[in-house]
């Protein structure tokens, strides 16, 4: 692997290109924060679509992505004379060494856990006002609720166990179907969606990426089924339910993953 030193100069040399594009291409000279932002959003979509597919030369390259657009944002930065990227890695440096007691302090941490609740604590120090406050947003629905949880989780506001987390679900669910009107009905799918999401979470499951792979193989496997359709010269269009779960039964042996 390369040095540091390596490592430094092929910063360098990035930065270096950031003020030439900046300088001399006509669409890099464009670009605002605002502009960016869509486009940032979509690499790092494609970097978890890159880390969940565990493909490290593809998660390279995204990360290159990523990494350009952080170079951006802060080159406008130091256009406007609000930071650049020195400023961007101090403020950084500095505050994982304020939010890491345990390693540049005196502070004593038993595991894991322990870190995490520090953390947390640190940041109401520097000025935060809720252990919610640094929850984007702009987040996806699934995602929120799971940094939503894991934050509060920090002060101790927890189930005991899975077991506690999954005698909640049960009542969410009740509750859902015991429900006839429509806009009260959506209310408990919410709390439905929101313990279940906290009960993956205490099991040790991330829920959006158990999702997202069970969405990359309903993918898979319907795409086979109409591959499967195609080459008897079948329209899933004009077959029945029971027809179409023949072919889908098929996919399922063709592509076991």
């Amino acid at each position: 692997m390369n040095t540091k030193q390596e490592k430094l100069e092929a910063f360098g040399r990035l930065l270096d290109i950031m003020d030439d594009l900046r300088e001399k291409c006509p669409w890099d000279q464009k670009q605002t924060l605002q502009s960016l932002r869509h486009l940032t959003l979509e690499e790092t979509y494609e970097l978890s679509d890159a880390i969940l597919q565990e493909d490290l030369q593809e998660i390279k390259k995204e990360l290159g992505d990523v990494l350009l657009h952080l170079v951006f944002y802060a080159k406008i930065g130091s256009e406007k004379e609000s930071f650049d990227m020195a400023d961007v890695i101090n403020s950084l440096n500095e505050k994982l060494i304020f939010r890491h007691p345990h390693i540049y302090g005196d502070i004593d941490v038993k595991d894991e856990e322990e870190v995490k609740q520090n953390w947390e604590k640190l940041k109401l120090k520097e000025g935060n006002t809720s252990i919610l406050g640094g929850v984007p947003k702009s987040l996806p629905s699934m995602v929120k609720a799971y940094r939503i949880q894991d934050k509060v989780k920090g002060i101790g506001f927890e189930f005991h166990d899975a077991e506690d987390a999954w005698k909640k679900v049960d009542e969410e669910i009740q509750e859902f179907h015991a429900e006839t009107d429509l806009n009260k009905k959506e209310q408990e799918l919410g709390d439905v969606f929101f313990s279940l999401i906290n009960y993956a979470r205490i099991s040790g499951i991330n829920p959006d990426s158990a999702l997202e792979r069970t969405n990359l193989k309903f993918i898979s496997r319907f795409q086979q089924m109409e591959k499967l359709a195609l080459e008897r010269n079948l329209k899933l269009e004009d077959m029945s339910l029971e027809e179409m779960d023949v072919l889908w039964d098929e996919a399922k042996i063709l592509n076991k993953n």
